[in-house]
């Protein structure tokens, strides 16, 4: 699959890379995989592409994306196949306080992010996409 990827830290716009990638892997348990239409630049993406929020060189930008699942893995109940949805910011803040933390687990920043064709992660990692929204319109 096709991605993007930063360059060496501090990252800038003219270090992007498009590369090509193994496609997702099929989802385990408790997971979906997603067939990414949209994804959404804001300020934060901004900043981590220019170097101005460090990030580990590689990383796969894009905090915000919006796609078909394609896949279900064993148990999950709340997705079906086809089904439209829209990423997280804090994939796993779910609850009460935000951790410490919850900057390394923002994808796109801690994590690779959005700017790719498919990815596989946990269900709660996604929500669903507003009824009659594009994928450009959920992402954003």
């Amino acid at each position: 699959m096709k991605a993007i990827r930063t360059g060496e830290t501090p990252s800038t716009l003219d270090a992007l890379e498009l590369v090509d990638l193994d496609d997702a892997p099929a989802p385990a348990g408790g997971e979906i995989t997603v067939r990414l239409r949209a994804s959404s630049l804001n300020y934060h993406d901004y900043a981590v592409v220019k170097g101005m929020i460090p990030t580990a060189p590689g990383r796969i930008p894009m905090s915000d994306g919006a796609g078909e699942v394609i896949a279900i893995g064993d148990g999950v109940t709340e997705y079906a196949v086809g089904d439209m949805v829209v990423s997280t910011f804090f994939p796993d803040w779910l609850d009460g306080a935000p951790p410490t933390t919850a900057f390394t687990r923002v994808p796109g920043d801690g994590i690779d992010g959005y700017a790719r064709e498919s990815v596989t992660a946990p269900t709660h990692w996604f929500t669903r996409a507003p009824a009659g929204y594009s994928a450009a319109q959920a992402a954003t």
